[in-house]
């Protein structure tokens, strides 16, 4: 997912996060989105997003192959369904 300015670890997850929160119908959706990450432009942040989208829409395709998960430890692995549930709610948005 590149854009035109690199996107730190933390960014991005608070990227995630605010489209939760934020979804296609908020009013400013895209500066609620740009504030909540700080230091990105209304700009950065839709181009971010469009590379999102068709990230997704690759992997849906199979031009990307997924990795293969490993268990994060103790009984409890990566659960695959709720990452393909969550790409779906993105898509949405």
């Amino acid at each position: 997912m590149a854009s035109g300015s690199s996107w730190t670890p933390k960014q991005n997850k608070l990227f995630e996060n605010a489209l939760a929160i934020y979804d296609k119908d908020t009013p400013d959706r895209w500066h609620n989105l740009a504030r909540a990450v700080g230091g990105k432009t209304v700009e950065e942040v839709k181009i971010h997003y469009e590379n999102l989208v068709e990230d997704i829409k690759q992997i849906e395709s199979g031009q990307v192959p997924l990795p293969p998960y490993k268990k994060a430890g103790g009984s409890k692995g990566y659960n695959y369904m709720d990452e393909e549930q969550r790409m779906r709610n993105l898509r949405l948005q």
